[in-house]
Parts: structure tokens; sequence; C-alpha cells
């Protein structure tokens, strides 16, 4: 039992006991008052009859006549005259009447008064007594009413009493239930603080929890901080601030991997020429100034397009990572005009060779290093022979969109409609080998076969159609875990968070698979929490009840908003296989994943790592406690 219900039992314990003690002491006393009243006139009564008996000269007729007068006129249960041997020579008598008060009370407080008895006499001479009782009805009526207005008005008393205990156990419960909700909110990584009440006691409390909470979000502050600074240390160049060679090569493995970007990308590669010459004429602050200059031509594109990232692979060479189509060749342009504009300005010789290439996402990454790597070293064979900053084109013959977005856009609906579309399912898998559940991306029949969400999401996001496939998706995998139970995973695009119809349609149709809807997960990517957050916030309160997990994939260097991330309400993060990649062989990296892992967890967010190759990456991520794994090596373990 709850404590404040055992001081609202006690409070009302104490209530009724003074209720029911007041009106039974009350009782008593008016019992007792009426007794000795009724004794009183009783005696009282006697005497007077009997002085009016004893003026009648002992004629017995008189006093029969005076003594039946008496009992008419008054309420008397006997009246007897008495011989002076004690005899009965004269008595009238009536039973007791029953009165208003009900028998119960009758028999549980009785009222026995002592008849009144006076002497009689003839002169000097006694003849006899004469002996009289009042009828007690009257005062067991006269009790009963006193004692009902009583309990009528404890019981107003109690009530007043009541509601203003209930007031006074609600306002000390108000900053009780402050107090507990704060403290439920730190498990679930909220870090708000409570106004202090005017109670003394309470306002220790509330001032001991406001400290405890501070600390907590303090040290989850500093722990993201050392977080930072570690990412820093481990994923980028000291000097420039882009990835390292390692970094970036597991960012475009990951991003070669996903099913959500686009199905031709773009690579350029940029390298500042006789790097070692430069060295020799600039000396080493001139050659550092020259590479920064460099890379803030780069980082340009990073910070105006999602999705693009910039690596230094060694001295001279630097790599940037286009996630669109049709724009490797331009961008590659613009970047040496840029640079011809800036790197002039360090002396002559300071020249750039450039390389750019557009290949199907399916190719391996070591493809797309290789035709690169070729490209720029083509172009800087050129360069040799004529100088100046030179730029090499390399793109997939045949490459480019073959029908105009209308007609996209008609197929996107058509398999919509017509329910052309299946659940690829790939699983994500506990230490033990269990299988937590599927991530199923979507795959679409537009005519000519089953294509991945690579091939059409860039035109359903363009073509505004994200919503309506996402919800095709829930569907899908709503029917599915029906079937057989298994949990799934479904990704929604930010795009469709953004739909005013999307939100309405989704709850609608998870109504209609109550129990399904509690083993589905859905995904969102990291720049729904970071750029979206509001409408996260919404979709998290929307579908919560309903048992709906949310969660973010491709979580990687966004996490570090940390006040909006404790806020989201997440149940799950899926780290990046960029962050991943290569842990088990470089020990910084190792580092960041388990902090991550602990920041994360101090959420009660479980922690799950995406594109798994190697056997040993699997084994250091187990040793850095992640919850589960998915990826090709996951999938190839299961089915061995």
């Amino acid at each position: 039992m709850s404590l404040m219900r055992q001081i609202a039992w006690l409070v009302l314990g104490v209530v009724l006991a003074a209720l029911v003690g007041a009106v039974g002491l009350s009782t008593l006393s008016t019992q007792q008052l009426m007794r000795t009243q009724l004794e009183l006139k009783n005696a009282d009564n006697a005497q007077a009859l009997a002085l009016a008996l004893s003026q009648q000269g002992g004629d017995g007729e008189l006093i029969k006549l005076l003594v039946s007068a008496q009992f008419d006129t008054g309420a008397y249960e006997f009246v007897r005259w008495r011989g002076v041997n004690g005899e009965t020579l004269f008595e009238r008598s009536e039973p007791p009447r029953a009165g208003l008060a009900p028998a119960w009370f009758r028999a549980l407080l009785p009222i026995t008064a002592a008849p009144g008895v006076a002497q009689l006499s003839s002169g000097w001479n006694a003849i006899g007594s004469v002996e009289l009782m009042s009828q007690s009805s009257y005062a067991h009526d006269a009790l009963w009413l006193s004692s009902r207005q009583l309990l009528a008005w404890l019981f107003i008393v109690g009530i007043a009493a009541a509601v203003v205990a209930w007031g006074g156990l609600r306002r000390i419960r108000r900053p009780l239930d402050a107090a507990v909700a704060q403290a439920e909110g730190v498990l679930v990584g909220s870090y708000g603080q409570v106004a202090e009440p005017r109670v003394p006691e309470l306002q220790r409390l509330t001032r001991a929890m406001n400290a405890m909470v501070q600390r907590v979000k303090e040290m989850f502050e500093a722990q993201a901080g050392q977080l930072l600074v570690l990412r820093e240390q481990v994923h980028h160049d000291p000097l420039t601030g882009v990835s390292t060679r390692r970094h970036f090569l597991a960012e475009l493995d990951a991003a070669l991997q996903r099913d959500d970007g686009p199905a031709i990308a773009g690579l350029v590669l940029v390298r500042l020429r006789d790097l070692p010459g430069l060295n020799a004429r600039l000396g080493r602050a001139g050659v550092d100034d020259v590479l920064l200059t460099l890379v803030t031509a780069l980082q340009a594109y990073p910070e105006s397009v999602a999705g693009c990232r910039v690596g230094r692979l060694n001295g001279g060479d630097f790599a940037l990572w286009l996630p669109a189509e049709g724009v490797a060749a331009e961008t590659a342009h613009a970047l040496a005009d840029a640079l011809r504009a800036s790197l002039p300005a360090f002396g002559p010789g300071v020249q750039v060779a450039l390389g750019a290439i557009e290949l199907p996402r399916e190719r391996p990454s070591g493809v797309w290093l290789g035709e690169a790597d070729a490209a720029l070293a083509r172009a800087e064979h050129l360069g040799e022979a004529r100088g100046g900053f030179v730029v090499e084109i390399v793109a997939e013959p045949g490459l480019g969109r073959e029908q105009g977005e209308g007609l996209w856009r008609a197929q996107l609906q058509e398999a919509v409609g017509q329910q052309r579309g299946r659940l690829a399912e790939f699983p994500v898998c506990d230490r033990a080998g269990r299988v937590l559940h599927l991530e199923c991306p979507l795959q679409l029949d537009l005519g000519t076969g089953f294509v991945p969400a690579a091939s059409w999401l860039p035109l359903a996001v363009r073509a505004r159609l994200t919503a309506q496939v996402d919800l095709f998706a829930v569907d899908l995998a709503l029917k599915a875990i029906s079937g057989d139970g298994q949990a799934r995973c479904i990704n929604v695009a930010p795009a469709s968070l953004a739909d005013a119809v999307f939100l309405p349609q989704l709850r609608e149709l998870l109504a209609q698979w109550p129990q399904a809807a509690r083993a589905l997960l859905l995904d969102l990517t990291e720049a729904a929490a970071t750029e979206h957050f509001d409408r996260l916030l919404e979709l998290g309160q929307q579908l919560r009840p309903l048992g709906v997990k949310l969660g973010l994939e491709h979580a990687g260097a966004g996490l570090a908003q940390v006040e909006r991330l404790y806020q989201a309400g997440l149940d799950y993060v899926k780290l990046d296989a960029s962050v991943l990649l290569g842990v088990a062989g470089e020990a910084g990296r190792a580092a960041f994943v388990r902090g991550m892992v602990i920041m994360l967890r101090s959420l009660a967010l479980k922690v799950y790592g995406e594109g798994v190759v190697d056997e040993m990456d699997a084994q250091a991520l187990w040793d850095c406690e992640l919850d589960g794994l998915t990826g090709p090596w996951v999938t190839s373990s299961l089915r061995g």
C-alpha cells in the first residue's frame, strides 16, 4: 500500500474514531442525565401527590379519586397506594409506551429510573405510602432525537474535516508525485527540475532531488563531451579536421551498402601535386596553409549537401563522396575553378589534379577506389604535360535516366496501388545468435522486377510519395508479423514525417492490427532527430501507447546533440557501419564505440550495430556490449 494511501486511511480512521467516540460519550452522558431527571421527576411527583392525599383525612374514596386523577393527567407506568403494612390498596397502571426510538436503541441504552415513594399520614397517624413510576419512552425519544442531531452535525464536521485533510494530502502529494516523475524521467533520460514546495521537509527533499538530477545531467554531458573529443581524435585528421583515411573508407563502405541512397553516386579525388617540392619551397607551415585552403574548398559541399563526405587519404590526397547522380563532373570542375582562384596566392608551382568517377553503388569499394585512382593518375600525367589544374572524368557507359520523372511517378503509384511489393529480411541477432527482429527494407516491382529502395527512394522523395510507400511497407510488415509473430523493422523516410496525412493514417493502420503493432519497429535516419526533432517527438507520443518501438538508424556523428537525444523518447539506436568498421584493429575506435554504448545505455536505449562484415569486428563489438548486430556477417552466420 502506498504511503499516501496509508496516510489517507490513517486520517479516515482518526476521523471515524473521533466521530464514534464523540457520539458515544455524548449519548452516554445524555442517558445518565435522562435517568437522573426521571428519578427526580418521580420523587417530586410522589411528594406532591402524598401531600395532597394526606389532606383528605384518611378518606379512602377521595384518596383513590386523587390517585386516578394524578395517573390520568401524567405519563406514568403506574401509581400505587400502599397500606401501612405494604399491601397495595389501590393502583392504576399501563404497559410501557413504544415511542419514537427504535427497539434496538432502547435495548442498547436502557433508562431505568427508581420509582418515587412518599409517606401518607392523617394528622399524626400514618396511613400508608404512595409510589409512582413515569413512562421512560419520552426520555428515550429525547435521547434518540438528540443522538441523531449530534450524529448529523458530527457527520457534517467529519465531511468538512475529510475535505480539508484531502486537500492537505493532495498538497503534500503534489511535490512527492513531482519527485517520482523526476526520478522516472532520469531513467528515460530526462533531466527536468522541479519547483520547491513550501513544506520544509518536502522542500529539502525536492532540493536534494534537483541537485542529484543536475549532477547526473552534468556527468552525462561531460561523458558526451569526452566522446566528442575521442571521436575527433579517432576519426579526424588533426591538421585539416576532415576524416582520416581509415574512417573515410569505412564511411564509403557504409554508404555503398545502404538501400536508401541513389543507385548511382560520385567520387572525386583531389591531389596536391609535388608535395615534397612544395615543402622545400614553402616550408611546413606554408604547405599546411595550402592544405587548409584546399580543405576549405572541399568542406563547402558537406556543409550544404547532406550525405557528402570529405577525407584525407594521405599527405596531399583528398576524397569527396557525392551521394547524388550526375554531379561528379560538375563538382570536379567547380572545385578546380575554386582552387585555381585561391591557390596561386601561395606562389607558383602550387597545382592540383582531380579525378572524378560516377558508378553504380552496387560496385564494391575496391572498384571505386581503383577507378578513381586511375582517373587521378591520368589527370596528374596530363598535368605534367600541360601544367596547371587538370580534371579527369570517368563515367560508367550507359548510365543515366532512361525515362522521365512523370513515368517514374506513375510506376511508383501503380506499384503501391496494386500492392506490388515485398519486404527483404535481414536479421538482427544478439550475442547468443537469437534473432531479435528482422530489418525489412521495401522492394517494389516497377514493371521490370523487384528493385531495392536505392533505385526508387530518391524518386519517391522528389515525387512526395514517401508517405504512401512507407504506409505500404508498414502494412506488409503488420501482416507478416500476424502470420509468424516475428518482430520486424521498417524504415520510415524523414520526408514522411512532414506529410500531414502520414501520422493519422499510420495510427489507423496500426489500430487494425493491435497485437502485431507491439512487435513493429520503425527506423528513422539520424537526420530525423537532428533536423525534425519536434515531428519525431510527436510521432513517439502518438505511437508509444500502441506498443510500437522507435529508433534511429545510421547513427554516428549526429548523436553528439545529446540535449535533444535524451528528450526524443527512443527505444534503440543503430550505430552506422562507418563508426564500426575496423573496430577490431583500432583501439581508439573501439574505445569510442564503448563510450557511445555507455552513453546510450544511460538513456535506457538498446544499441545495435549495422553493416558488420568481419568476424573479428563482430567479436570486438560484442566486447563493447552491443545488444545486437546486423550485416553480411550476421546473415552468413545464420545460414552457416
